[in-house]
């Protein structure tokens, strides 16, 4: 599928975000290139390879970060930025740069704010890991649940925005858990998100994964559950709820079962009724928590409706 002809490519700001990319940064760049986009932003976590010097050599203008971390990156980028579009895609040249087209149409026809790049769509065999496809699809499950809409592929790194969602996305993440937060502000913010097809690739032999699929992913779930407080806080309290309920319970079938053979254990049985009437708390406070921030959204809708 091809652009709008009416499209000036350089409205378009292709943003890179490298760490030590040399094996694969020059492809991309002359990729993009080929396609016509000439307005390439490198952002670089301070490379010890030729990343920098490869990618100014290709003619991308090449901006070392002042801090450390892909989402500290994201949001210097997203600062200086001030082209009506943008498209943020990892330098590891997993990703193709003819699938930006699928990427800017839904916003370029006003269907949507913000694309994400589904890899879940058409991957080659050995681009995921067992770990790293489970990993996502349970990541992606979480969320659901967490935000009560359904995207295949919250963790992307191929993704498009216009320059209103650049601008008003409040960012604090500094590392991989940046996709998250930025798939999360966007729906808090109720702005138009569409998933499109887009084909990932095995990555390159001498690209080495900056991702630690475990402690990573952990982080990422967490991310996913300590933002719900403000989104959808039933299901953060509810979460607290159930498992200090279900805890209670545990040690109350404890201190049943002594009692039965004799033994009073009145210590675990204040811990037994403290621990069930937390968790019955913890689902009062959701409920409360959760009238509110309603309350919030619907006043927000009003506002903005009334600056349109």
């Amino acid at each position: 599928m091809n652009i709008q002809t009416s499209l000036d490519k350089n409205d378009v700001c292709i943003l890179i975000p490298t760490l030590n990319e040399e094996a694969t940064i020059v492809q991309l760049i002359k990729d993009f290139r080929s396609e016509g986009f000439e307005n390439i932003l490198v952002i670089d976590g301070h490379s010890s390879d030729n990343t920098r010097q490869l990618a100014e050599e290709n003619g991308a203008k090449v901006i070392v970060q002042e801090g450390k971390g892909k989402g500290q990156a994201v949001q210097e980028a997203f600062q200086l930025i001030e082209e009506p579009y943008t498209v943020m895609i990892d330098g590891d040249g997993t990703y193709l740069a003819s699938d930006v087209h699928a990427v800017l149409q839904p916003i370029l026809d006003g269907r949507a704010d913000h694309t994400l790049g589904n890899r879940m769509a058409n991957f080659e065999s050995g681009a995921f890991t067992r770990l790293n496809l489970a990993g996502n699809r349970a990541l992606n499950k979480l969320f659901g649940f967490a935000y009560g809409i359904w995207l295949e592929d919250i963790l992307t790194g191929y993704r498009g925005f216009t320059r209103h969602v650049i601008k008003n996305l409040s960012l604090t993440e500094m590392g991989f858990e940046i996709e998250t937060e930025i798939t999360v502000e966007s729906v808090k913010h109720e702005m138009k998100v569409e998933v499109v097809p887009i084909t990932y690739v095995a990555r390159h032999s001498s690209a080495d994964t900056k991702l630690n699929p475990l402690r990573d992913g952990l982080k990422i779930g967490k991310t996913i559950i300590r933002m719900a407080r403000l989104h959808n806080p039933m299901f953060y309290f509810g979460i607290l709820g159930t498992g200090l309920t279900l805890s209670g319970i545990a040690v109350g079938l404890y201190v049943v079962n002594e009692w039965m053979n004799g033994v009073t254990r009145i210590p675990m049985t204040v811990l037994t009724a403290l621990l069930i009437l937390s968790g019955i708390q913890m689902f009062i406070f959701g409920m409360l928590s959760d009238l509110i921030v309603s309350l919030h959204r619907e006043t927000m809708r009003m506002l903005r409706k009334r600056d349109e």
